[in-house]
């Protein structure tokens, strides 16, 4: 067992693959769940951050300990930190200069770059233990917050066929929805359009979604969470 240990810590042949393959399966459960809430920030995002962190730290400790340069191990992966931030600046939105999303998104893109790191130098157990905390806060305790939420807001995301039916479609809407944002079209086809709606009450909430399900422009209707 402390051979198996000390091979893993070490940089070799075999802890190599094992720590490339470990940062594509934990970034891909975080992504995977990212991707079901529709985010920007999917499956492939989380995956590619996670890995390019743990090559970042590797490389460092690879040029140290196998080359022979003198230089801080960790230099690289510590850029890492800093190419993320910019990063998860994509994935958050401000409408309407008072409703922020994609936050979540941007912290779990911070997060699954540091676990990559962990898993670049070899800290299994901190990798192993921060995934575990990471996945159970963004799929767990969002429950958590909507509960300890005074007020509850009811969205909803809509995706039409074609941007020239936004206004028609707008003027249907405007019947149910207490306001109206162009968003992304989630889906990224060229000439969709995304729009989403909040309403006041829950009676509005399932008209509006009535009234799209019932309407050949919409592709699809769907409830948002944030």
């Amino acid at each position: 067992m402390e051979e198996i240990i000390e091979t893993l810590t070490e940089l070799n042949i075999i802890s190599v693959p094992v720590r490339i393959l470990l940062a594509l399966l934990v970034g891909g459960c975080i992504g995977m769940e990212r991707g079901y809430h529709g985010r920007a920030a999917g499956l492939r995002t989380h995956i590619l951050v996670c890995v390019g962190a743990c090559i970042a730290a590797m490389t460092g400790i690879y040029e140290v300990g196998v080359l022979g340069f003198t230089a801080d191990p960790l230099r690289v992966g510590a850029q890492v930190i800093s190419g993320i931030g910019f990063l998860g600046v994509g994935t958050i939105i401000v409408r309407n200069r008072s409703q922020v999303t994609g936050l979540t998104t941007a912290a779990g893109l911070w997060a699954t770059g540091s676990i990559g790191l962990a898993i670049g130098i070899g800290f299994y157990i901190a990798a192993i233990m921060a995934f575990l905390v990471v996945f159970l806060t963004i799929t767990l305790f969002i429950h958590l917050e909507k509960k300890s939420k005074k007020t509850e807001t009811n969205y909803c995301y809509v995706e039409l066929f074609d941007s020239a039916k936004t206004k028609e479609f707008c003027v249907i809407a405007k019947q149910y929805a207490e306001k109206i944002d162009i968003v992304p079209a989630k889906s990224g086809i060229a000439n969709h359009i995304g729009l989403e709606f909040k309403f006041k009450t829950p009676e509005d909430y399932e008209s509006l979604l009535l009234v799209s399900g019932e309407n050949e422009d919409v592709v699809v209707a769907l409830p948002v969470q944030y």
